[in-house]
């Protein structure tokens, strides 16, 4: 039988731990590596070359799509899917928009996480049933006006960083991610950032400050 190599990449080391685990039990699988951030799983992506790198969503140094991004356009071969608690549609599509095959909650079975793995190994897609209705729903909602950087942008804004951390996460100039903030409160009629992150707040696009 034929093993699939896969590469775990959250920031939470009990999730990766615990699914590096189950899977090795599998005949099927060989885990390669676990990354804690996502410039790492993009190191190790492309040093490792997996038939599928697990992705989760936000993740410290870079967030799930940019790795996504870039892995890809390192190795289009590259599967991968996206691992998330998140269920709103601008990570949805965000990472289906980078390229990810796949999609997945964290509160899924683990028959469901085996299936999802071998449905993107076998060339195809697999959403959470839980998410797949947010791609066709909420079309009027004001985040769906972002483009796909701009909703990386916004996302990393509500998550607090600065306009030279987030440059440095994107690889971009601060001059770039200026013009996306004032593209961002344009389109979203919110001209602070205060405004924005309670935006992002009741989205659920991110969490209160302990």
């Amino acid at each position: 039988m034929k093993k699939h190599t896969l590469i775990l990449a959250d920031d939470h080391r009990i999730v990766h731990h615990g699914i590096s685990q189950a899977l090795q039990k599998e005949e099927k699988f060989v885990v390669l590596a676990e990354a804690d951030n996502g410039k790492e799983a993009v190191s190790l992506a492309l040093e490792l070359n997996p038939d599928l790198v697990l992705m989760d969503i936000s993740m410290p140094d870079l967030n799930g799509m940019e790795a996504t991004r870039r892995i890809l356009a390192g190795n289009p071969a590259i599967r991968v899917m996206g691992l998330s608690m998140h269920t709103e549609k601008i990570y949805v599509k965000g990472m289906l928009d980078a390229g990810a095959s796949g999609y997945i909650l964290k509160s899924c079975s683990y028959n469901e996480l085996v299936t999802a793995l071998e449905t993107v190994l076998a060339g195809n897609i697999y959403l959470s049933p839980e998410i797949t209705h947010v791609l066709v729903t909420n079309t009027a909602d004001r985040l769906s006006l972002l483009s796909v950087r701009e909703q990386e942008v916004f996302i990393l804004i509500a998550e607090g960083r600065t306009t030279r951390q987030i440059a440095q996460t994107l690889c971009l100039s601060s001059k770039t991610i200026d013009v996306h903030r004032k593209n961002i409160k344009e389109k979203l009629g919110i001209h602070t950032i205060a405004g924005l992150t309670k935006y992002a707040l009741a989205k659920g696009l991110t969490s209160p400050a302990s």
